[in-house]
């Protein structure tokens, strides 16, 4: 391998994306992300970072639709897919931790209009998802304002609204060290609470709680009402509860452009998604449902802010258990603000790669001496602002179709993750590089990024399914299909409005022309080369089961 000067790689190209070029900015500003995010940070990023609404409420319809056996099998199948997806996000997070990270990798790898289109769909995803956060948030609420479930609470969720949003705006304030440190407190929160839901759940089951008048349940709810609800249908329909779900598990990659040592950080950030996908999701899911019955008439109302439906909340209802309810329902209130909390960077930090490549308005690009891409944390805030439309009459319409422009947005976003890992191991093979010449190699290699991919392709078929065949066997119509399935002809217009507005024509990258080497951070490669056969050499000389703990972890 060619070696490469220390100097030419020294400077921050963690900020602007590759091939583009700064421009003059005003005074105090510079385009240049901080890296504050330390190893715990990035750590509960990667596992409790996005445990929201999507876990805690939406998986009580997914429960109702699909029942116990669909559920856990479909959050396997995504948690799978998430686990390929994850480890190739981090090979090349790892190796270019550039903002923007894996819409930059599109543009890169793939095309350049598929880029466009997958950078704007994942930013637009997170500017609609976080007024439905803060509404839920807010609707948490009325479980302690209106008790009697009125829908009259005796404080206004507009007031709540307000509140949660001067959090958010608050927290930004802090740029992304904030950011980290809010994560870290609230993600840890999460993680005890599902831990102890976990082990409260399997007491429940086996008839340990006094106050539970059904005494052991073991599995009786797999029989009767049954395992598997609305056959072929109910397996299709959790597939997007399930997404939703595990939506924010890629964050750790766009945090790699604000990591102080993304060649270290990210491979243990990444392998802890293998963890949260197990015990947090799989294993609290199970334990779900072992005691709570899918034919429960209050689960087909847990969706969006109906956290008084929530089936970790009513779990705790039906064993008798007075104070859990209202404390799981403050855990819940506090994960939908932590989910909001990623919403805005998540959104900004795409936004603000697209701008500093010439792909968005060339404002959206400056950035403070704080670090905070200031212009575009505002238009996040605004985004949330759109909560109060809840407000009006025809509020939960307008807002239905809003979240119809994140619907299908992770799978677009995973499978191109998975396509874009795929085409860079073509050019590092052309460039004679191999897998000992990455600080991070993905666990499961291309073959796991083929599969990631074809994954997603059958969620999005599922999905089309279903679009067109909802369960309750209403006739195929237009609006539902749209409201199901609004995000894949918008990624298709942004893909040839950029074709068109660039005016080229060809289809994909040119791979033999691709600069393997730019965009790394502080590379030295004689350097890189000696501290890798030296960590390898270390490893090597581990017990079996000590190299096996470290895969994992």
């Amino acid at each position: 391998m060619e070696g490469i000067s220390k100097e030419k790689y020294d400077t921050d190209v963690s900020a602007t994306p590759v091939g583009s070029s700064h421009s003059d900015v005003e005074m105090g500003e510079t385009n240049e992300l901080k890296r504050h995010l330390k190893g715990r940070h990035m750590q509960m990023i990667a596992i409790g970072g996005s445990i929201g609404a999507g876990l805690f409420v939406g998986s009580g319809k997914a429960l109702a639709s699909g029942g116990p056996g669909w559920l856990i099998i479909d959050f396997l199948i995504i948690g799978f897919m998430l686990l390929l997806t994850v480890n190739a996000m981090g090979e090349l997070a790892a190796l270019y931790p550039v903002a923007g990270s894996f819409y930059n990798y599109s543009v890169r790898f793939i095309d350049p209009a598929w880029g466009f289109a997958m950078g704007w769909n994942y930013a637009i995803n997170w500017l609609v998802v976080l007024p439905f956060e803060l509404t839920t948030a807010g609707i948490t609420i009325a479980y302690w304002t209106d008790p009697n479930n009125t829908g009259t609470p005796s404080i206004n969720v507009g007031v709540w609204i307000t509140i949660f949003l001067a959090m958010v705006v608050a927290i930004n304030l802090f740029g992304v060290k904030g950011y980290g440190e809010v994560e870290f407190v609230l993600g840890t929160i999460k993680v005890i609470a599902i831990i102890g839901f976990i082990i409260l759940g399997v007491i429940i089951d086996c008839g340990g709680v006094p106050t539970d008048t059904r005494g052991y349940i073991g599995a009786k709810y797999w029989h009767d009402p049954g395992a598997f609800r609305n056959n072929f249908k109910g397996f299709c329909s959790v597939f997007v509860t399930a997404a939703f779900a595990f939506a924010g598990t890629e964050l750790v990659g766009l945090a790699a452009a604000e990591s102080d040592n993304p060649r270290v950080m990210i491979p243990k950030a990444t392998k802890q998604v293998f963890w949260r996908i197990s015990l947090f999701y799989i294993v609290s899911l199970f334990i779900l449902g072992l005691i709570v019955p899918s034919d429960n008439t209050d689960l087909s109302n847990a969706s969006g802010g109906n956290t008084r439906y929530s089936p970790f909340v009513l779990s705790f209802q039906l064993a008798g258990i007075k104070a859990l309810p209202s404390i799981f329902n403050a855990v819940i209130t506090i994960a939908v603000i932590s989910v909001a909390n990623s919403c805005t960077y998540g959104s900004t930090r795409t936004l603000q790669a697209l701008c500093a490549q010439g792909m968005g308005p060339a404002w959206g690009m400056k950035i403070d001496k704080h670090g905070r891409p200031y212009w575009l944390i505002l238009v996040a805030l605004l985004f949330g602002c759109l909560a109060y439309v809840n407000e009006a009459s025809a509020g939960g319409d307008i807002f239905n179709w809003l979240l119809a422009l994140s619907g299908l947005s992770n799978f677009f976003t995973w499978g191109s993750i998975c396509f874009a890992h795929i085409q860079f191991r073509r050019v590092w093979k052309m460039n004679g590089r191999t897998t000992d010449d990455l600080p991070f190699a993905a666990i499961f290699g291309v073959t796991g990024s083929w599969i990631g991919l074809g994954l997603n392709i059958m969620c999005l078929l599922a999905q089309f399914y279903i679009a067109l065949f909802p369960i309750g066997g209403a006739p195929p119509n237009a609006e539902d299909f749209f409201e199901a399935y609004l995000a894949a002809p918008i990624v298709i217009a942004f893909f040839v409005g950029y074709k068109l507005w660039k005016r080229e024509w060809s289809i994909g990258v040119d791979l033999s022309a691709i600069k393997v080497d730019e965009g790394r951070r502080d590379y030295d490669a004689d350097a890189f080369r000696a501290e890798m056969e030296a960590e390898r050499a270390e490893i090597a000389s581990w017990t079996w089961y000590k190299r096996a703990w470290k895969k994992l972890t």
